[in-house]
């Protein structure tokens, strides 16, 4: 029996395309599923449900396969701030237009 998430289609469609191309990067580097499982420290198994983008996989493998493909810097820019175009636009927005230096009066 599959075990069902309560997932937003967006974010499991999300989730399966990243384990899609982490099995497309595994295999342009022509690394077998034992070698990555093995580098990754995770089960083949655990591998297969990564590439198949389960969302029951814990971040941490899914990170560890990311790190064995030599990724991380992507995922660890992936959510800076400076990418944050809606964040960003609502701190501009709550920007005080004066600041007046109550000691001095202006």
């Amino acid at each position: 029996m599959e075990k069902r998430w309560p997932l937003y289609a967006a974010a499991k469609t999300a989730i399966e395309k990243l384990g899609r191309d982490l099995r497309d990067a595994r295999r342009r580097r022509r690394i077998s599923t034992t070698t990555m499982a093995a580098r990754a420290r995770i089960s083949r198994s655990t591998l297969y449900r990564i590439e198949q983008g389960d969302p029951g996989v814990s971040m941490s493998s899914y990170t560890a396969v990311i790190f064995a493909l030599g990724l991380l810097d992507r995922l660890r820019d992936a959510f800076d701030a400076s990418h944050d175009v809606v964040g960003l636009g609502l701190e501009a927005e709550n920007m005080p237009k004066n600041i007046v230096n109550k000691r001095y009066g202006s």
